[in-house]
């Protein structure tokens, strides 16, 4: 019994998301009879992923060991980090630790998916501990741009680790208290085996503002306003809501609040006492016609061009209520997120054809991040002294600068573990080490579906997009061996110049031929003639128009 105990005395961290990766965070705490999620997160779907609403994470090793797990603990309200949660716990129903806000924005998530009356979920806050089996948690407040968020400290059989959650070092948080770095430095007197780091921003040097200098700036563009101001800016980040609410009231405006997540958003958080609106302050769509335009601020989805979000439809003039008059002021308050920015700058270009104004990060300074930079994660590793570092959350080259960082403030290399999705990293007497990969991949959801969308179906749309598609129809009958209609070439995705007309009577005449061939053959098999249709046509379009359409033959039996 002593061996068996001691042979089960192992702590193993498994990533299956959310890194070399923005985005599908989920990690998981394991001993030989308990398990526990750390976020469950989503990603938006890069450009390729044509069709896809959403992306999220594999649960197959989560689904094997379904026996073990004890629970979800969330680090704070981001898609990224709780948007899986209602799909986690459609295939593994477990109970769920978040802070107030995180716990507010899940429910909306569950009931939207028809959750929230069998959720099992259980309030947290920074300061309290948790026992889940052999994991005793402690939470520490951080800030992030997001409020509510935490990092912990997680007491195991191996020792001590630290996860610092998606942090930065604010000392003027513009709501809540500042980072508690007291505690990792309390544990960090006391020993830590292993520090897990938000690598975001690893490579940008020197600190990360304060969110107060964006107050500073969006003051001042406001003060010289001559009419409406319309600020776009993401749902989530209260401490930005709440200085455009400060700023309105110091200048006499009224705000609206305008987008389905933003309108939600901010409910919860005067709910729950992280935003303060002073009364009469919040004004609704119908105020907009009978109030000034210099006495107004409209706060509205769509920072980062969204199709679908409130301020894209405001620039193509199909918003039912909100129309852009000449000498508006539009305030873009985020970055241009990698991959969005041809989204973007065709929102701002709409606006500004319609008279607007546009201020966005390339004309001004009206967004910081809310993640560390390089100052600050030295700081962290310093005041924790970790035994072993694992940099999380961030593309593969910002792991790897994390890296670089830790060994510049005295973590030796083979105390480095850069680790990547699917990486399983073993703590036991011996030291920590890296076991064999496990299993990882994407989901990808598509309207109601989950998972039912593979890589197979993405390359047959993307082939579809860049090279179009060639239906090629004829009915045969085929008692009589013959063909009974004109055989016909239907085309989608291109159009052919009346010089090329010929290729579609030549397309046809082969088209026919190999029919032709099939229905004088008893033996032969129609998929193989469909086989040989699309291969014959392929090789024509490509010789003369350097095109690989989809060829889709059917041919109709009578």
């Amino acid at each position: 019994m002593v061996l068996q105990a001691q042979t089960d005395n192992w702590v193993d961290l498994t990533f299956l998301g959310g890194l070399g990766e923005i985005g599908l965070n989920l990690m998981t705490l394991e001993t030989a009879h308990h398990l526990v999620v750390v976020d469950a997160g989503l990603m938006f779907p890069e450009d390729h992923m044509l069709g896809i609403d959403i992306v999220i994470p594999d649960f197959s090793y989560l689904r094997e060991r379904r026996d073990k797990v004890a629970g979800v603990v969330l680090t704070h309200g981001h898609e990224d980090h709780i948007g899986a949660v209602p799909f986690l716990l459609k295939e593994i129903p477990m109970p769920v630790y978040g802070t107030p806000l995180t716990l507010a924005l899940l429910k909306e998530k569950l009931r939207e998916h028809g959750l929230l009356e069998e959720a099992d979920l259980r309030e947290i806050k920074a300061g309290q501990r948790l026992v889940l089996g052999p994991f005793e948690f402690e939470f520490i407040g951080v800030c992030h741009s997001i409020v509510d968020g935490v990092g912990f400290i997680v007491h195991t059989p191996q020792g001590i680790l630290a996860h610092s959650g998606d942090f930065k070092i604010d000392q003027t948080p513009v709501t809540g208290a500042v980072m508690d770095l007291n505690r990792f430095a309390h544990y960090g007197e006391a020993g830590v085996l292993a520090l897990l780091s938000d690598s975001t921003n690893a490579e940008r040097p020197g600190y990360t503002l304060s969110e107060r200098e964006i107050g500073n700036t969006l003051e001042a563009l406001i003060r010289e306003a001559p009419g409406r101001v319309i600020i776009a800016v993401f749902a989530s980040h209260i401490h930005r809501l709440q200085q455009i609410i400060r700023t309105a009231a110091k200048f006499g405006r009224k705000v609206l609040f305008n987008g389905k997540s933003m309108v939600v958003n901010t409910r919860l958080a005067k709910e729950l006492g992280y935003l303060e609106v002073p009364p009469g302050l919040e004004i609704n769509v119908g105020d907009l016609e009978r109030l000034p335009a210099s006495e107004t601020i409209i706060v509205t989805t769509g920072s980062q061009g969204e199709p679908l979000s409130a301020l894209a439809r405001i620039a193509l003039e199909a918003h039912k209520q909100i129309h852009i008059r000449k000498g508006d002021l539009v305030i873009l308050s985020s970055k241009f997120i990698p991959g969005n920015e041809r989204a973007i700058t065709t929102v701002i270009n709409n606006l500004y054809r319609l008279g607007a104004e546009v201020v966005y990060q390339e004309v001004a300074d009206i967004h910081v991040s809310g993640h560390a930079s390089q100052e600050e994660l030295k700081l962290l590793l310093n005041l924790t002294r970790p035994r072993y570092f694992i940099p999380i959350h961030g593309e593969m080259r910002h792991l790897i600068k994390h890296g670089r960082l830790a060994q510049a403030v005295g973590i030796p290399e083979e105390r480095l573990l850069l680790a990547q999705n699917g990486c399983q990293v073993r703590f036991d007497e011996q030291g920590a080490r890296f076991k064999e990969p496990v299993e990882v991949g994407r989901v990808f959801v598509d309207g109601k579906g989950v998972g039912d969308v593979s890589r197979i179906v993405l390359r047959d749309r993307r082939h579809l997009a860049a090279d179009g598609l060639v239906i090629a129809l004829v009915a045969v009958d085929h008692k009589a061996r013959k063909i009974v209609t004109e055989p016909d070439l239907i085309t989608r995705g291109f159009t052919l110049e009346a010089e090329q007309a010929p290729l579609l009577e030549e397309a046809k005449k082969i088209f026919e031929e190999i029919v032709l061939r099939g229905l004088g053959d008893p033996t032969e098999d129609w998929l193989e003639i469909q086989a040989q249709v699309s291969k014959a046509l392929r090789k024509l379009f490509f010789k003369l128009l350097e095109r690989r359409p989809m060829i889709l033959p059917l041919i109709l039996t009578l």
